[in-house]
């Protein structure tokens, strides 16, 4: 797979991301077979979309909905191309986003750094689609704001 064809899916996918566009949109950068997997890791106690595997078209629209269901996300950039990593021959880009998170039921707020590991395969058509997204996040921040007990306007 070339890295023409990987950097066009994560651009589409941060820009999807970034822009708010429609969970269809965000689905389209995905695998379908086979099944794609998203992963926010960090213990499941503390938010309902850490530390399990969405798997499948299904799973990934649990997780995205879950996320929009709690959290406000704005102000998300991502890193130029020129500073992921991007791993040709294992299908695989590493790159940092930043964003501002608010719990929708606290509107308890804070900055974040997050890492995207997302791995993906070449389709029939030589488009590469993702199959991995693994995402490390502040947990505890989202942990407690979504709880009421992230300090005001915290940044982080």
């Amino acid at each position: 797979m070339s890295s023409q064809s990987i950097n066009k899916t994560i651009s589409s996918l941060c820009d999807d991301f970034s822009t708010g566009r429609p969970l269809a949109n965000i689905l389209s950068n995905f695998t379908i077979s086979p099944p794609p997997i998203a992963l926010e890791h960090g213990l499941p106690q503390l938010a309902p979309f850490l530390g399990r595997e969405f798997t499948g078209l299904d799973g990934l629209q649990e997780y995205f909905t879950l996320i929009g269901d709690l959290l406000t996300i704005k102000s998300m950039r991502f890193d130029a191309q020129d500073q992921w990593v991007v791993d040709i021959a294992k299908g695989v880009v590493c790159l940092r986003g930043y964003a501002r998170f608010s719990a929708k039921e606290t509107d308890q707020s804070w900055d974040e750094v997050f890492i995207y590991r997302i791995e993906g395969v070449g389709n029939e058509c030589g488009e590469w689609k993702v199959r991995r997204y693994e995402v490390w996040a502040d947990s505890g921040a989202a942990y407690l704001a979504l709880k009421g007990l992230l300090e005001k306007d915290a940044n982080g």
